[in-house]
């Protein structure tokens, strides 16, 4: 599936990406059952929700951003495989999941302040 760029903001700092979009069907899925090369997600709700993210069956750790309606960092955390539940500690409008990959480390790694732990 050929991906869209999408652009983002944390700590005054603007950060652009390609990403799949994921539709209103696939919002239970996200990573589950993907290789660690998928494309980062993007989940577009709409509106400011509250919604608990699980990574059951991913089994790769990966960025989890949570975005407001202006693609603001609210929220963010390095997510390790088979947490039953991740909260944001703010409600939100957008979520990004990007994998931990060599292809994201070097953005992943500016994003949390530092690479150090990040396996891929």
């Amino acid at each position: 599936m050929k991906g869209v760029n999408f652009s983002f903001n944390h700590k005054g700092r603007k950060f652009s990406l390609e990403v799949e979009e994921c539709k209103r069907a696939k919002w239970g899925l996200g990573l589950m059952f993907k290789t660690r090369k998928a494309k980062p997600l993007l989940f577009n709700f709409g509106r400011e929700i509250n919604w608990t993210l699980t990574s059951l069956f991913v089994f790769f750790p990966f960025l989890a951003l949570w975005l407001d309606d202006k693609n603001n960092v609210i929220d963010l955390r390095v997510v390790k495989p088979f947490i039953p539940a991740i909260i944001s500690k703010k409600p939100f409008s957008k979520l990004l999941e990007i994998p931990i990959n060599d292809e994201n480390k070097e953005l992943i790694g500016v994003i949390v302040g530092g690479s150090k732990g990040l396996k891929t």
